[in-house]
């Protein structure tokens, strides 16, 4: 499993007494949260954190705003494809995809076969406010960065709407507290988690 981003640390804030049954695949709008928050949630349950953005970028040796620049954004959904579909395969944990990863039909298939959907369901203002100073977005290097944000968006969010869970993400949260609020989420799921008794 050489070059899948890994976090089972110990923070000692894990949740305890939850037994996963498949992996979760985070997934929403770039400044969501789907890598800080899908960590924080791994190292709780004590499983794996996967990051398909971080296996295509150890895999080309380049970045995700390089390999856009060099081959195509064509080209870069096509190795997403391949890497969630290969992630998907591996030991229950969760797993952080991109924010147009969802959008693929073979991609969503793949993730509600085998897996469970969690959208991390941010406003726009708060995405905003989040992505705004960062040029690792290579979607955003527009000339109104603000109204490409808008425009993904809203062809965005009718496919995130289509996950199997959605959790609203509240601003005044810590990350923390938003892992919790996926954890209970997900804790309502009896084909997802279980509990198991001490």
């Amino acid at each position: 499993m050489s070059g899948i981003e890994q976090s089972m640390a110990d923070d000692g804030r894990e949740t305890t007494g939850y037994n996963l049954k498949k992996t979760v695949v985070m997934v929403g709008m770039m400044g969501a949260g789907k890598t800080a928050v899908g960590r924080a949630v791994a190292a709780k349950l004590k499983v794996p954190f996967l990051d398909s953005d971080a296996e295509i970028e150890t895999a080309a040796n380049l970045s995700v705003p390089e390999i856009f620049a060099r081959d195509g954004e064509t080209f870069f959904r096509k190795r997403e494809t391949e890497v969630i579909a290969r992630l998907m395969k591996t030991a229950q944990g969760i797993l952080s995809i991109g924010g147009g990863a969802f959008l693929a039909q073979a991609n969503r298939d793949v993730i509600r076969s085998q897996g469970v959907s969690v959208w991390l369901n941010a406003d726009l203002e708060l995405l905003w406010n989040r992505v705004r100073h960062k040029d690792t977005r290579p979607l955003l290097r527009t000339k109104d960065p603000k109204a490409t944000l808008i425009a993904l968006y809203e062809n965005r969010v009718p496919f995130y709407e289509q996950a199997d869970i959605a959790v609203d993400c509240d601003p005044s949260l810590s990350i923390d507290a938003m892992a919790d609020r996926v954890i209970a989420a997900l804790a309502s799921r009896r084909d997802v988690m279980e509990t198991v008794n001490d």
